[in-house]
C-alpha cells in the first residue's frame, strides 16, 4: 500500500522536472509571468499609496502590523509572505485553468507535459528520408519514430496481391496495402494502428481485406484519388511524420529474368522465376509523376534510407519513378541501403551482398555511401529454416574492397525464430550515421 503514494509522487516530480526541460517553451513564459506580477504590485503599491486610495493603503498596513504584531515579524516580512502567498495563488489559478481547458479537449493534465515534451523534442530530430516498403519499412518506422517527428516515407505502390491486388482491379488505385503498414507504423495511437491492420477473416466482399486498405480505398474513392485525401489521413491517423506514395498513378511492375523471360506484376514474381535471375525491373506506365511533397522531402532531407526490404519489389520501385530517382542523384546527403538479413526465395536466390548495391547502382543511377549490414549472427536453427526454402544470410563473402569500404556493421538481429530487423537497434545505427554526418561536418 505505501508504494503507490511513492510512485505518484515520483511521477509527479519527473512531470515537473519535465515542464523546465529546455526548448518545452515554457521557462520563458514563467519568468515573464512573476517579472509582470511584482511589477503589477509595485506599479499598484504607486497607485494606491500616492492617489485617492492612500488610505487604504494606510488601512492595509497598520492592520497587517496589527494581525502579525511588530514584535514578532518585521512589517517587510509580512509584506513578502502575503507576495508570496498571492503569487502561489496565481499559480494556482494557472494550474487549475490549464487542467479544466486540457480536459474540456479529452487530453489528461497528467499526460500534457508528456505530450509537449515528446513533440517539443521531436520536431528538432533529423529529417530522414526512408524509401521502401513491406514489413521491412515499417519495422523501420516504429523504432524511428521514437527519436524524430521528421520521418518521410516513400512508400511503393505496385503490389498486385492480396487485398490490395483486388482494391486495385476494382477500383483503379494504386496499392495501399504498404501504405496502410506504414501508417500504422508512425500511428502516435495504438488503438488506431491496431485497426489499421485488422484483417477481417469472413464476410462476403471484406474477407482477407485490411481496415486500414478499406479506409485508404474510401478516402481515395471519395476525393477522387488518394493525393486529395492524404492530408486527411495524416490528421485522422495522427501520424508522427509522414507517409506518401512514390506516385498516385497505379503502377506495373516488369521484370527481365535472365532467360529473357519478362514477368509483369509483383506479386507472382518469386514463384515464376524458377531457376532464372532477375536481371533488371521497370514500371510500366515508366513516366510516373512524383508527388511534390515527396521531392520536397528528399531535398530537405539530411540522410535517405533505402530498404529494409525485399530488393526487387520493395525498394527499387519507389526508385523507379522519374522524379524521385533524379531527387535521389541530386541530393548531396548520405544515402544508405539497409541490407537485408536473408536473400529471398526466387527474388534473390543465390545473389551476394555485392550484387544488391550493382542492382541499386545500376537502376538509381547512384552508389549508397553506406551499407548497413547486421553484425548478429543467425542462429543456426533460423538458418536451417530459412535454407530449407532457399535462403541464406547476406554477408560480406566475396565483397570487394570497395563495398567493404561502404560497410557499417551493427547488432540488428530481433531475437526470435524470424529473421528480421530489430526496429530500436536499427533506429539507433542509424542515428549514429547521421552523429557521424555532423561531426564531420
Amino acid at each position: 500500500m505505501s508504494e503507490l503514494p511513492r510512485s505518484e509522487a515520483a511521477r509527479a516530480r519527473r512531470r515537473a522536472r519535465m515542464w523546465l526541460t529546455p526548448g518545452m517553451g515554457v521557462k520563458r513564459w514563467l519568468l515573464l509571468f512573476i517579472v509582470c506580477t511584482f511589477v503589477g504590485a509595485v506599479g499598484f503599491l504607486h497607485f494606491t499609496w500616492t492617489g485617492p486610495l492612500h488610505f487604504v493603503a494606510t488601512r492595509w498596513i497598520l492592520w497587517l502590523n496589527a494581525l502579525t504584531g511588530s514584535n514578532f515579524l518585521p512589517l517587510y516580512a509580512a509584506g513578502m509572505a502575503v507576495m508570496a502567498l498571492s503569487l502561489a495563488g496565481a499559480f494556482l489559478s494557472i494550474v487549475m485553468l490549464n487542467r479544466s481547458l486540457l480536459r474540456s479537449t479529452g487530453t489528461a493534465p497528467e499526460t500534457a507535459v508528456d505530450l509537449i515534451y515528446s513533440h517539443r523534442a521531436l520536431s528538432r530530430g533529423p529529417r530522414i528520408v526512408a524509401v521502401g516498403g513491406g514489413t521491412g519499412l515499417s519495422n523501420l518506422l516504429s523504432g524511428l519514430k521514437a527519436h524524430t517527428g521528421n520521418i518521410t516515407a516513400v512508400v511503393t505502390v505496385a503490389d498486385d496481391g492480396g487485398s490490395s491486388g483486388r482494391l486495385r482491379e476494382s477500383l483503379d488505385m494504386i496499392a495501399p496495402g504498404d501504405l496502410t503498414d506504414c501508417y500504422a507504423a508512425l500511428s502516435d495511437s495504438p488503438v488506431l494502428a491496431r485497426l489499421l491492420l485488422h484483417r477481417f477473416g469472413r464476410g462476403e466482399g471484406l474477407e482477407g481485406h485490411t481496415f486500414g486498405n478499406l479506409l485508404l480505398a474510401t478516402l481515395s474513392e471519395e476525393q477522387g484519388g488518394l493525393q486529395g485525401a492524404m492530408r486527411d489521413v495524416h490528421e485522422v491517423l495522427r501520424v508522427r511524420g509522414q507517409v506518401f506514395p512514390a506516385t498516385t498513378m497505379p503502377a506495373t511492375l516488369v521484370a527481365r529474368l535472365s532467360d529473357g523471360r519478362e514477368v509483369r506484376g509483383e506479386s507472382g514474381l518469386a514463384q515464376q522465376v524458377g531457376t532464372a535471375r532477375v536481371q533488371d525491373v521497370r514500371l510500366e506506365p515508366p513516366d510516373l509523376p512524383a508527388l511534390p511533397a515527396v521531392l520536397d522531402a528528399l531535398r530537405d532531407a539530411e540522410l535517405i534510407v533505402l530498404g529494409p526490404g525485399s530488393l526487387f519489389t520493395s525498394i527499387l520501385p519507389a526508385l523507379l519513378v522519374p522524379g524521385i530517382a533524379q531527387a535521389v542523384r541530386d541530393s548531396g546527403v548520405p544515402l544508405v541501403y539497409v541490407a537485408s538479413l536473408m536473400t529471398e526465395p526466387g527474388e534473390t536466390t543465390g545473389l551476394s551482398l555485392e550484387d544488391h548495391v550493382t542492382a541499386i547502382t545500376t537502376h538509381l543511377g547512384r552508389a549508397p555511401d553506406w551499407v548497413l549490414l547486421n553484425s548478429t549472427p543467425v542462429p543456426p536453427r533460423v538458418q536451417a529454416r530459412y535454407a530449407l526454402e532457399g535462403a541464406q544470410v547476406l554477408n560480406l563473402q566475396g565483397a570487394s574492397r570497395d563495398l567493404r569500404g561502404r560497410v557499417r556493421s551493427a547488432p540488428l538481429l530481433q531475437p526470435g525464430d524470424i529473421a528480421r530487423h530489430d526496429p530500436a537497434a536499427l533506429a539507433q545505427a542509424l542515428l549514429s550515421l547521421i552523429a557521424r554526418t555532423r561531426s564531420a561536418a
